[in-house]
């Protein structure tokens, strides 16, 4: 059978874009970098292709699908340089990540404020601790992929600090939900869970400053701590925050979290909202919690930060 020629290669092309679409991309003018300069320590032997699609729920967000292939995003401050950096750690129950709701829409807040922001597109799913619902239990992966991730974008980014014109003592870390989880073990687990690939990884991992929105799974059955995270004065400076009536995960996650930094001698910020629900992010115009962005500000002013 013969085909026009033309329309057959306009076909191919329009078929290839809509692949590369299948990928997460940034805002234009924005370009994602891999993290890692060659082969992915640990990698998946088959993975699924990334793909993204449109989740409901708070207008809306782009949910970013079995990604293998971690990047960062470098997002420059809009108003004069303070010369902080917060790299960003999305949620989605380290199943899924959202990109927007809790990622590129944090890093628009984060510049205008003049503040660098890296936001981390890390290795889904069962990249880390999670909960399945199969069985309806806490799964502990034996590699921790997205602990891997996150290790080595602090490193990087502390790395670039003099391209970016950052402060290497001002780079802390924000997480929302699964991506709160990462920004305990950060805080806290400073041993590489990974092989030194470059120079970036002779330098430190540890935040100087760390944020958690509605984090999960550090809360375990029995209202126990996670017994993998090991608070000590080492831990940086931490705010938490979240929503009283969180049905994803409860606020014994950020109160539990909160009595080991106070064990452990480390300041901390901590607010509950009576209202907020779950993975609000900037979004919520409807409750108190929305202040939130200028409850952080106001914190890193006082511990130094801005």
């Amino acid at each position: 059978m013969n085909f026009p020629l033309l329309p057959f290669l306009l076909f191919l092309l329009i078929g290839s874009a809509q692949a590369q679409t299948e990928v997460w991309q940034p805002s234009p003018g924005q370009v994602q970098q891999p993290i890692w300069p060659g082969a992915v320590p640990d990698a998946i032997a088959t993975p699924k292709a990334e793909s993204v699609d449109r989740a409901e729920g708070h207008g809306g967000w782009s949910r970013v699908n079995d990604v293998s292939v971690p990047t960062m995003t470098v997002y420059s401050p809009k108003s004069e340089n303070t010369g902080a950096a917060v790299v960003v750690f999305p949620g989605g129950g380290f199943q899924v990540l959202a990109m927007d709701l809790e990622g590129s829409e944090i890093c628009d807040w984060l510049t205008s404020r003049g503040i660098t922001c890296v936001l981390l597109k890390y290795r889904v799913p069962k990249g880390n601790h999670h909960w399945d619902e199969k069985c309806q239990c806490h799964i502990t992966p034996k590699i921790p992929r997205a602990l891997q991730d996150a290790q080595r974008t602090i490193r990087l980014v502390r790395s670039k600090a003099q391209e970016l014109h950052l402060n290497p003592g001002k780079i802390g870390v924000i997480g929302f939900s699964a991506g709160g989880y990462l920004v305990a073990q950060t805080s806290n687990i400073f041993t590489p869970t990974y092989k030194a690939v470059d120079a970036a990884d002779k330098l430190s991992s540890r935040p100087d400053f760390a944020i958690a929105l509605y984090p999960g799974h550090l809360c375990r059955a029995g209202d126990r701590f996670d017994s993998s995270i090991h608070v000590t004065a080492q831990t940086p400076p931490t705010f938490l925050l979240q929503a009283w009536d969180d049905p994803v995960d409860p606020i014994c996650n950020s109160m539990r979290y909160a009595r080991e930094l106070d064990r452990a001698g480390v300041p901390a910020e901590v607010h509950l909202f009576a209202k907020g629900g779950h993975a609000f992010g900037l979004r919520d115009k409807q409750h108190p919690v929305s202040s939130w962005p200028s409850l952080v500000e106001n914190w890193l002013k006082d511990i130094g930060v801005l």
